[in-house]
């Protein structure tokens, strides 16, 4: 007797294409329920009326001229950290360790300002420490990629083992440079004179961190888009041995592009110390190198897409601050909210790649 093969009622198959207005309305479904379900939660466990909620969360990024500022400095960090890592992505050269890219960049950009600062001005103290920044990130991203290029190490792990490694230094410079003494913290760099500091522009504190980011971001779409380096990046990152056949040096690809990639994530140190904390220590880059993985990735290496992600999350991040600390809630309960919608967006990325085909259709979703 032979057996009856039944089609299951459910399938998911993977997409040969999408148009992009498709993915982006899945997206903004994706993005709705997330809040219908967010409402549906808060109203549940708090008894709280979910556009209250959701005002607050406005509130606490765009309340005053100051809060909305300080948001925009806190997207430009996660932004330039997601820039950084795009090309090395791209590449799929797994760049782990930007966290520790932006210390050693903070540390190089602190050591000018402690040292020169006493004889150089500011506007010379900042294209020092600018180079500082970049050129040390671009070594501590270039180790990682040497070793992988000649002895084929796994980045992810040795990426990752690079922060910590730069967690310590940090650690250690900030003994040395600790202000006053005793305290264990480097205290606020050229306090009196402010020489290195980024001077305000058009009367905002952190102006020229977002230009500084916003033309990074064009910079970057451009040379990954139409240069020759962009080009070869994109082919390195689809198949080494395409690469090797049309006569590109994969092995100078990857250092040149994991240099590049970890001098973007210095400048983010840069752009930390001179532009906002004005000082170094283990907590300057706060998680950010491992949430602008979030972005890049979500963003499919687009750095203007980037701009949207990385709104999006610097918004949940201090609008769950805002929530817990106006309506009395602990850290979970707006962390509860920041998951789902952060759920709902990650697996609306799901419905990008694949579809679901239900039983008797030939079509899918």
């Amino acid at each position: 007797m032979n057996p009856t093969h039944r089609e299951p009622w459910i399938r998911i198959a993977r997409r040969d294409s999408i148009a992009a207005w498709h993915g982006w309305l899945i997206r903004l479904a994706g993005l709705l329920l997330a809040l219908l379900v967010s409402a549906v939660v808060i109203y549940l466990i708090v008894r709280l009326n979910p556009i209250k909620v959701y005002s607050a969360m406005f509130e606490g990024n765009f309340g005053t001229n100051r809060r909305m500022w300080v948001t925009f400095r806190d997207i430009a960090m996660l932004l330039c950290i997601g820039i950084g890592l795009a090309p090395a992505f791209k590449m799929r050269f797994w760049n782990i360790g930007a966290e520790g890219q932006v210390l050693v960049g903070g540390i190089a950009t602190a050591a000018v300002m402690i040292y020169c600062g006493k004889f150089m001005p500011t506007w010379a103290l900042l294209i020092a420490s600018l180079l500082a920044s970049l050129v040390a990130g671009a070594v501590w991203g270039g180790i990682p990629a040497a070793f992988k290029a000649r002895y084929g190490t796994n980045e992810t792990l040795f990426t990752l083992m690079m922060n910590y490694v730069a967690i310590q230094l940090t650690s250690y410079f900030v003994a040395v440079w600790e202000n006053p003494f005793g305290s264990n913290t480097v205290g606020i760099i050229n306090q009196r004179t402010q020489t290195g500091w980024f001077p305000p522009l058009l009367g905002q504190k952190y102006m020229l961190n977002v230009l500084l980011v916003l033309v990074l971001t064009v910079a970057m779409f451009v040379y990954l888009r139409y240069s020759k380096h962009g080009y070869e990046i994109a082919v390195v990152g689809e198949s080494n041995k395409t690469a090797r056949y049309i006569g590109i040096s994969v092995k100078r690809v990857l250092i040149r592009t994991m240099m590049l990639s970890g001098a973007v994530c210095g400048l983010a140190g840069f752009i930390a110390v001179a532009g906002a904390s004005h000082t170094i220590s283990t907590s300057t880059a706060g998680g950010s190198g491992f949430t602008a993985i979030i972005v890049a990735w979500l963003a499919k290496f687009n750095t203007f897409v980037m701009v949207l992600v990385a709104g999006l999350l610097v918004f949940l991040e201090k609008g769950a601050i805002q929530i817990a600390s106006q309506y009395n809630l602990n850290d979970y309960a707006s962390q509860m909210i920041t998951g789902i919608i952060l759920f709902f967006i990650l697996g609306s990325e799901f419905f990008t790649r694949y579809r679901v085909i239900f039983r008797g259709r030939k079509g899918g979703r």
